[in-house]
């Protein structure tokens, strides 16, 4: 039941949108007849709304560490990994206004709450080749990266959420600089593709039938890491920085009701083509060793990119944001 309130919170407000200068109305929304009139403010707040989130989701999905805990590659086969963890991060939800009919408007401050917002995902890592000798350790390591994100279909309150499938699996690789040992710290760069399936979110405005409607909603993220992990016995620290590229894409719907002369409206469906952002990705990990499982928890920071929107929001959506991940994973 958590997880359901948390999906519905982060991907109910995921309306679609495409990037705009600040102060003007979106070019993808419609302008000049009456009846296009009465949907634009509907259609904006939707743009809005996604640009608002596109950044919150994105590091929702990629996190930080590909492997929670892990610096360096494997050492091979039969080496690997296969971890559970759930990524929360420290959001804002804007409150959703009711729809105008005679055009954009341009609220400011258009009011946030904080929230703590995220999904789950499961890790794996596969050791394909140990590397070559160097000293007391290994270079030139690679291991397979393997991801999944899940997504159920939900129905709650006055939000649908329905994937396409609901489940998506993301890929990427590590190469080891170091293989840790003893006296040497791991040290491994990484890079992940992650995303959520293609997913359909139609809600209703509370108190009205207005509804928008994000169809075959895409979003992909890109991620390279450079990590250094090394193991206290009874603890392993970790730290690492890399960057973030988020990608969305979708087509936009909306129906606005009680126009006067008018009455209904339905827009005519928008398709937006790919949205792309880069932010800078700052984290450090702590594990307890027990056996073959650990018990991990991290702390981390994204910031950079821009993202501009018609309406003034109390805290921006490109601000930089903390995040963290906890989870266990299971080794040999």
């Amino acid at each position: 039941m958590r997880f359901r309130s948390i999906a519905v919170t982060l991907l109910s407000l995921c309306v679609a949108g495409s990037l705009n200068a600040q102060g003007a109305i979106s070019p993808s929304c419609p302008s000049g007849t009456a009846a296009q009139t009465a949907v634009q403010d509907a259609c904006q707040q939707a743009v809005d709304l996604f640009n608002y989130f596109r950044p919150q989701l994105g590091i929702a999905i990629a996190g930080g560490n590909a492997t929670l805990g892990q610096g360096g590659s494997l050492g091979g086969l039969p080496h690997f990994t296969l971890g559970l963890r759930a990524n929360v991060l420290q959001g804002s939800v804007p409150t959703i206004q009711q729809p105008a009919n005679n055009g954009a408007v341009r609220r400011n401050p258009y009011a946030t709450k904080d929230a703590i917002l995220g999904l789950p995902a499961v890790d794996a890592s596969i050791g394909l080749f140990k590397g070559l000798p160097f000293g007391v350790t290994n270079i030139g390591g690679v291991d397979l990266l393997l991801s999944a994100s899940y997504v159920p279909k939900i129905t709650q309150s006055n939000v649908t959420v329905e994937p396409d499938t609901p489940l998506q699996i993301g890929y990427g690789a590590r190469v080891g600089l170091l293989q840790e040992s003893l006296l040497v710290p791991g040290i491994g760069v990484t890079f992940l593709h992650r995303g959520l399936p293609k997913t359909t979110i139609t809600g209703v405005a509370s108190g009205s039938n207005d509804s928008v409607t994000v169809r075959d909603l895409d979003l992909q993220t890109t991620a390279w890491r450079v990590v250094a992990s090394k193991s206290l016995v009874l603890f392993t620290i970790a730290a690492g920085a890399g960057q973030d590229k988020y990608d969305a894409s979708t087509t936009i719907e909306a129906v606005v009701h009680g126009i006067p002369v008018i009455g209904r409206q339905a827009m005519t469906p928008v398709a937006l083509s790919k949205q792309s952002m880069t932010r800078t990705n700052y984290f450090a990990d702590v594990s307890m060793n027990l056996l073959v499982l650990k018990i991990i928890a991290e702390v981390g920071q994204v910031s950079g990119g821009t993202v501009d929107t018609y309406s003034v929001f109390d805290k921006k959506a490109d601000a930089s944001r903390m995040y963290g991940s906890v989870g266990i994973r299971l080794g040999f």
